[in-house]
């Protein structure tokens, strides 16, 4: 099923000054769904293969090479061994059955990621994705920034993580904001999905996270991000449901389904599984699939695949048998 983007509507500061979160509330509602639902045996195993669907894998390191990153690429194309599959039930014959929803880079990589993809024949089921706007902190001239995000998309990549100015969160000038991402969703042109990363762990409030998430979404936003990866404060089950309940009451107002992607924090397979039950329970069904939900994470498929194994094998493995490289 393709699902019409959003294409945004008016600004409504109405709509905006009339949130309320109650935060005993959100807290509460965060330890129910942890403890909610024990997954096992393999009912859990096709959750975990699920997640890594789901999976923008990332490298946003400084000694990024060409190298790394077309490593990166061959994870994201076969993220699970080709024995581990078959013990699992695949009939595997070399074309991974399984596979990431993305790779994310920088501009600069995107290149790198687009050729290692399409020499593999993964470019149209592996998105290439790229930060931009001034990732992390979203401080550069607005000029700047949108030439950003058209470098990375002149040079192939199919998804834009834009970051958004924090300070204009911060003092309220939603107005400004607005215009700022309408701008650089055009930018990102039609053929690109744009990710709106609102660093909800420097909003202040759970309130201005809400707030931050409609502004986003009235922009234009195809998903909505929690995080850098980059805060002290990233993915947290409360920032969750504070931007999935934007993202329902929007679709409940608009008609328009806006994804979620989570980033930073989401390391183990406990964490995907609590947030595919926040997804389910909060969003629906509709929502678990790769053009409506996103992790953005390095570390989280080595857990996920050690998980795996675990369940055909009965023992987990030594820190060197699964590893990216």
């Amino acid at each position: 099923m393709v699902y019409e983007r959003n294409p945004g509507c008016e600004l409504d500061l109405g709509w905006i000054n009339s949130v309320n979160v109650n935060l005993s509330a959100v807290n509460e509602l965060a330890k129910k769904l942890v403890t909610a639902r024990e997954l096992k045996g393999e009912y859990r195993a096709a959750w975990l293969l699920k997640a890594i669907t789901f999976i923008d894998l990332t490298t946003l390191a400084g000694d990024d090479t060409r190298s790394n990153v077309s490593r990166l690429c061959f994870k994201a194309a076969k993220p699970v061994a080709e024995d581990l599959l078959n013990r699992l039930g695949f009939d595997y014959n070399g074309d991974s059955p399984i596979h990431t929803a993305a790779v994310c880079v920088y501009p600069s990589k995107v290149e790198d990621a687009v050729h290692t993809l399409t020499k593999m024949g993964m470019h149209e089921r592996v998105k290439v994705a790229s930060v931009a706007t001034g990732f992390p902190c979203g401080q550069t001239p607005l000029k700047t920034r949108l030439e950003e995000i058209r470098y990375a998309v002149d040079k192939g990549a199919k998804e834009i993580d834009i970051v958004i100015d924090r300070s204009l969160v911060l003092t309220g000038k939603w107005e400004t904001l607005y215009q700022e991402i309408q701008v650089m969703k055009e930018a990102c042109g039609p053929n690109s999905h744009m990710k709106s990363i609102l660093a909800a762990g420097e909003l202040g409030t759970l309130e201005n996270v809400y707030k931050a998430s409609l502004v986003a979404m009235m922009a234009g936003s195809d998903f909505i991000k929690t995080s850098t990866g980059k805060e002290t404060v990233n993915a947290t089950l409360p920032f969750g449901i504070v931007m999935s309940r934007a993202i329902k009451e929007y679709y409940e107002k608009m008609g328009y389904k806006v994804g979620l992607k989570p980033a930073g924090g989401v390391r183990t397979a406990q964490d995907a599984l609590s947030w595919l039950i926040l997804v389910k329970e909060m969003l629906g069904n509709d929502w678990l699939r790769p053009d409506l939900f996103r992790f953005g994470a390095s570390g989280l498929l080595g857990d996920l695949e050690c998980s795996l194994y675990q369940h055909v094998t009965g023992r987990f493995p030594a820190a060197y048998e699964f590893s990216l490289g």
